[in-house]
Order: structure tokens, then C-alpha cells, then sequence
């Protein structure tokens, strides 16, 4: 059997040890290391080289957007993706932690089975972006400059189109139904999308939308 293999960043060693053992309950999830500190995160990530990084946002001795964009910066760990840890008053670091590349977040209080999912999503290459916290991360970002549109101008219009439909947190088979297209369509469309604008993954695509002025806050 083939596992998913993650690593904890956390400052408390209570969390870690009991994500550690909601997550073994599974038998296709194994944890291969533990860190307290972003800086401890990175050292181990680079040491397991896991699938997944479950990191923590905030943590003294080491920060974990920061961990998160050298993790993804290191091209050793290129097949590495990091879901953020987090709890409802992280609202201010939720947008910082998608553009450091990010692949979505996790609430401290997730149910086990919903856990053990999230983790199997995000190792099966898709972002975790509910459209709750979406419209938070673009709620986030509005106090944040919109950058130039003239990052679009390579695409289509129904490309466009698609990329609003994702920008405000909607799956494959929501985009279809909103504009009568396939789930299997959908998905070739977010994948252009990925390869045009050299995104990594759906929550950097919400980053986009964002930043172009496609989605603004209220959207949804």
C-alpha cells in the first residue's frame, strides 16, 4: 500500500500528538516527523521529504509562512505541499499564507475523518479551499494592493470565466454547472489555467483572481 507521508509543524506537543494519532488511524496516512518551530519544519521537511507539511501559522521560534515559502522555494522539495494550520482568528495571515504557496488550510478543530480526507486531498494534487474560507482569504486580501490586470491579458474569455468561478472557491463540478460545462472541461480549463498563469495550484489561483481584480470581496 502506498502512504501518504506527513510532517507536523507545531509548538504544541499536545496538537502534534494528537493529529499525529488521528491521522495513524487511518492505514494509507503514516506521520514521518514532528517539528515545534517553522525552522525545525523546514530542516525535517528536507530530511523526509513527506508529501505533506501540516504547519502551523503562528509559532514563536520560527514563523510558518515563512517555513512555508522555504519549503517551496528548496527545488529538492518540489513534490512537497503544505496545508496551513490554523483557527478562526488567523483570518490576517490566511491571504500571506497563499501566496507563499500555500495548498489550502485546515481548522484546528476538523473532524478526524474530515482530516484524514483534507490530507488525502491535498497529496492527490488538488488545493483546499472551501468557499467558506475562501471568501475569508479574499476578505484577507482587500487590504492588500490589487495588482495589475495585464496578467490575464493571455486569456481567453471563457478563461476567464473559469478563473472567477475558482477565485471564489468553487469545485470542478460547481464551475460546470455554472457555466455548462463538464466537470472533465472544467478541470482541463483550471488546468490551462495553471500552465498560462505558472500557478501552483488552485489557492494561488484565488491569489490571482484576486490580485487581477476578476473576484472582489462580496463575490460568491
Amino acid at each position: 500500500m502506498s502512504h501518504v507521508r506527513v510532517v507536523l509543524v507545531d509548538d504544541q506537543h499536545l496538537v502534534r500528538t494528537g493529529l499525529r494519532a488521528l491521522l495513524e488511524r487511518a492505514p494509507d496516512i503514516i506521520v514521518v516527523g514532528e517539528a515545534g518551530d517553522g525552522r525545525a519544519g523546514v530542516a525535517v521537511a528536507r530530511e523526509q521529504r513527506p508529501d505533506i507539511v501540516l504547519m502551523d501559522v503562528r509559532m514563536p521560534g520560527g514563523d510558518g509562512i515563512e517555513a512555508t515559502r522555504r519549503i517551496l522555494a528548496d527545488p529538492t522539495l518540489a513534490d512537497v505541499r503544505v496545508v496551513m494550520l490554523t483557527t478562526f482568528d488567523d483570518d490576517e495571515y490566511l491571504f500571506e499564507a497563499i501566496r507563499a504557496g500555500a495548498a489550502g488550510f485546515l481548522l484546528k478543530d476538523t473532524p478526524p475523518d474530515a482530516l484524514r480526507d483534507a490530507v488525502r486531498v491535498v497529496a492527490g494534487g488538488d488545493a483546499l479551499l472551501s468557499p467558506a474560507v475562501t471568501r475569508r482569504v479574499i476578505a484577507a486580501a482587500a487590504r492588500s494592493p490589487v495588482a495589475d490586470p495585464a496578467r490575464l491579458t493571455g486569456l481567453t474569455a471563457r478563461e476567464r470565466d473559469v478563473l472567477a468561478q475558482v477565485g471564489t472557491g468553487r469545485s470542478n463540478v460547481e464551475i460546470g454547472a455554472a457555466l455548462h460545462l463538464s466537470p472533465d472541461t472544467a478541470r482541463t480549463y483550471v488546468s490551462r489555467l495553471l500552465h498560462k498563469l505558472n500557478a501552483r495550484d488552485r489557492a494561488q489561483l484565488v491569489v490571482i483572481a484576486y490580485e487581477s481584480g476578476l473576484v472582489r470581496p462580496g463575490d460568491g
